[in-house]
C-alpha cells in the first residue's frame, strides 16, 4: 500500500513515532538504508540488513532502474496501532513515497502466505515506482500490480480467504473497471481482495501478451511523462480500452466452471459432507422426541 497524498503520509509518520517507544527504540544504519525498530526485535532488523543488499539487486533487475535513494524500515509490534494508522486489518506493511519510509506490522511476519523478504521488496518497488515516477499520476492498479509481479506475487494483505476472489467475479461478470481503481482501491474486505487480484492479473498479463519488455516499456512511457492510456497506446499500440477487453477474454478462456469447480473441490466437499453431518443430527432429534412421545 503506497501512501501518496503528502498530509497523509505526515499524519501517517507522526502516528508511527508516536507508536514507537521512544525509550526502546534503536536503529541501525548502512549506506543502503535504516532500520527502526524496538529493542526485542534486535534480531529481525539484523536479518533485514543482511538481506537488503540482495532484494535491491534482485529488483533492481527486474525492472531495470537503480534504487538511489536510502529507505527507512520501520518494525512496528503493536498490530492494533499498526491498524489504527492503516484503517484496516488486512494490511500488514505500507510505504510512504516522500519520506522513502516502509513500515511493517512485524507481528505478522509469521502469518502465511508472508515473508519479510518478499514484503520489503514489495514495498520497495512502491518507492521505486514513485521516485522514477513524478511527472504523471500512476494508477494504483498499475502500482500494485507491478509490485506483486516484481516481488513474486506477494500482496501485503492477508488472503484471508481460500481460493480465488477474481474467479468468482469473472464467473458472475462482476469485474472491477481498471478505471474505478486508478486512484484508490474499495475499502471492503472482498472488494479490497478483488482489487489486487485483478491489479496482479492485469500485469501478469501484460506481461504474457508483450514480455518483461513491455512492461518496462510502459513504465518508461511514464518515467519520460507520459499519462497511462498515452503510455500504453506507445507501448502496445492499442488503447486502454482494447487492453482491458483482452485481458477480461482471457481471464473467460481460463476461468471456466469446470475449472473453478475443480480448483475448489475440497471446499465444495467439505460443505457437502457439514451439510450431510447437520441432517444427520437433525434426523437423530427428530427420532428421540419421536421416540419421547412414544413413551407418553
Amino acid at each position: 500500500m503506497t501512501k501518496k497524498v503528502l498530509p497523509l503520509a505526515f499524519f501517517l509518520f507522526i502516528t508511527l513515532l508516536q507508536t514507537l517507544h521512544a525509550e526502546s527504540t534503536q536503529i541501525i544504519q548502512t549506506d543502503q538504508l535504516s532500520v527502526l525498530f524496538e529493542k526485542s526485535r534486535r534480531i529481525a532488523a539484523k536479518e533485514i540488513i543482511d538481506m537488503y543488499p540482495t532484494l535491491k539487486t534482485a529488483l533492481e533487475n527486474t525492472l531495470g532502474w537503480t534504487i538511489e535513494f536510502k529507505p527507512t524500515i520501520v518494525l512496528v509490534n503493536d498490530s492494533e496501532k499498526f491498524q489504527e494508522m492503516t484503517g484496516h486489518s488486512l494490511i500488514v506493511a505500507y510505504a510512504v513515497s516522500q519520506r522513502n519510509l516502509i513500515v511493517i506490522d512485524y507481528s505478522k511476519m509469521n502469518t502465511k502466505p508472508f515473508s519479510l523478504g518478499s514484503i520489503i521488496k514489495h514495498e520497495l518497488c512502491h518507492l521505486l515506482l514513485h521516485n522514477k515516477i513524478r511527472e504523471v499520476m500512476l494508477p494504483r492498479w498499475l502500482d500494485e500490480g507491478v509490485s506483486q509481479w516484481a516481488s513474486d506475487g506477494i500482496a501485503e494483505i492477508i488472503m484471508s480467504r481460500k481460493g480465488s476472489i477474481l474467479d468468482e467475479a469473472v464467473l458472475s461478470n462482476k469485474l472491477l473497471s481498471l478505471r474505478r481503481l486508478d486512484e484508490r482501491f474499495p475499502r471492503d474486505e472482498k472488494s479490497l481482495l478483488l482489487a489486487y487480484e485483478e491489479s496482479k492479473s492485469m500485469v501478469e498479463f501484460i506481461s504474457q501478451a508483450f514480455g518483461r519488455e513491455g512492461i518496462l516499456d510502459l513504465l518508461k512511457h511514464m518515467e519520460d511523462g507520459d499519462e497511462v492510456d498515452v503510455a500504453i497506446l506507445k507501448s502496445f499500440s492499442i488503447p486502454p480500452d482494447e487492453l482491458q477487453r483482452r485481458w477480461q477474454t482471457h481471464l473467460k478462456k481460463r476461468i471456466t466452471w469446470f475449472t473453478y469447480l475443480a480448483n475448489n473441490l475440497y471446499g465444495i466437499l467439505f460443505f457437502l459432507a457439514a451439510l450431510i453431518t447437520v441432517a444427520g443430527f437433525i434426523r437423530v432429534v427428530i427420532k428421540k422426541r419421536r421416540y419421547g412421545d412414544e413413551d407418553h
